[in-house]
């Protein structure tokens, strides 16, 4: 992945959401998005997808550029898990993932098995056949999940998929990227909990103000700076502590 020099303005905005943003993932790992509130990063997500146009710059998802000549391509090699729910409240679990299954051209009896086996794998089983809105924020989040990766995305862009989970369901999902990734998909995802980014993460890139502040691995981050002990430390060193709204 390569986000090259991207700049985008809202209408109506007093201030640009990214400001020459660059930054490259190798294939293959699982990468963090990390920045603070209003850091661009939602915007990025969203470029990445191709579900908002950059004003400039240059976007490629496996080489691809994403711009509308590529954008159906890319649409199949990509899963997006967004901040909000994306199901139906008032459909069942599983009459949600039969219909973005749907979505994706899958079918029939090979689409109900690979549903029933992702309902197994997030502990979902026993709860398919109830309707969303009566679902704990954890069992929300795991099905919003499963919706994103039924046509098996080779990149899979996560936007806060632990937030305000129980310990149960966050260690469930973080288990499922390891495995996903060591299936050799790749994995970019945003996180506000730094110490799960530490954990989880290959590489990180801290962004602030829609502009790359720094970029590599936590241990090397960690260990280029003598006061820092965590990844929590290298984001406040370059953050700063003030509040961001």
């Amino acid at each position: 992945m390569l986000v090259q020099d991207l700049h985008k303005t809202y209408k109506g905005a007093l201030e640009p959401s990214l400001k020459g943003l660059s930054f490259s993932f190798q294939k293959g790992m699982i990468t963090g998005l990390l920045g603070p509130n209003g850091a661009g990063k939602t915007t990025t997500i969203s470029i990445l997808c191709g579900l908002v146009s950059a004003d400039s710059g240059l976007v490629k998802i496996f080489d691809l550029p994403q711009t509308a000549a590529h954008r159906e391509e890319i649409k199949k090699l990509v899963g997006i898990v967004p901040q909000q729910i994306a199901l139906f409240p008032q459909l069942t679990a599983i009459e949600n993932l039969e219909y973005f299954g749907n979505l994706y051209g899958l079918k029939g009896k090979p689409l109900r098995k690979l549903i029933d086996e992702y309902l197994q794998k997030f502990g979902l089983e026993q709860n398919g056949n109830k309707a969303v809105h009566r679902y704990s924020g954890g069992m929300k989040r795991r099905a919003n999940i499963i919706a994103s990766i039924l046509h098996q995305p080779q990149l899979l862009i996560l936007d806060e998929p632990t937030a305000g989970v129980d310990v149960q369901s966050r260690s469930m999902i973080l288990q499922f990227l390891r495995d996903f990734n060591a299936q050799g998909a790749s994995i970019v995802y945003t996180s506000h909990l730094l110490d799960e980014a530490q954990t989880i993460c290959q590489e990180v890139a801290i962004i602030d103000e829609g502009k790359l502040i720094v970029q590599g691995t936590p241990a090397n981050l960690i260990a280029q700076h003598a006061a820092c002990q965590h990844l929590e430390d290298v984001f406040l060193h370059y953050t700063g502590h003030a509040v961001r709204d």
